[in-house]
């Protein structure tokens, strides 16, 4: 991924406004990122629960989304992200919502790391569940990558456009 600025990561998240753009807390290690390794960049905000961000590069540009974590009710035993393909115990998978830059109001919901973290979670070279079927690395970072790529292109497309 491509190195960005503060400033250009809070111009790349569609469907915000002014307000929302300057509350975004960046990644507490945001000066020691380390782009040239990074497929994507997605975090939890550590000011405001609840809510973190995704950000991909689509046709050469950036473009991120405003995540909503589900507030955990009932937790199931495991689950699986679906972005990272990994399964977590239950606590550890979250329900993230986007809305829709458009007018229709909607959003576009995943299951993700609950810290969003699948770009390191996909790099363990060994799977973290008994189940898990073994991939080579390579594969399941491009695949990684492949899906947050759909995920932030599913929200920010309007619905004309599909």
């Amino acid at each position: 991924m491509r190195p960005l600025t503060e400033q250009q990561i809070r111009d790349c998240l569609v469907g915000l406004d002014d307000d929302d753009r300057r509350q975004i807390g960046l990644p507490h290690d945001f000066l020691l990122l380390d782009w040239d390794h990074l497929d994507f960049l997605a975090w939890r905000d550590p000011r405001m629960r609840g809510r973190g961000y995704l950000i991909v590069e689509l046709d050469g540009r950036a473009v991120g989304v405003a995540l909503r974590a589900a507030d955990a009710s009932g937790r199931a035993r495991s689950a699986m992200c679906n972005v990272c393909h990994t399964m977590q115990p239950g606590n550890q998978v979250s329900l993230f919502t986007a809305q829709r830059p458009d007018a229709s109001g909607s959003g576009i919901g995943t299951y993700m790391c609950a810290d969003l973290s699948c770009h390191e979670n996909v790099r363990l070279a060994a799977p973290l569940a008994p189940g898990e079927i073994r991939a080579s690395v390579d594969r399941r970072i491009d695949g990684t990558r492949s899906r947050a790529e759909r995920f932030v292109a599913r929200v920010t497309t309007t619905e004309g456009d599909q």
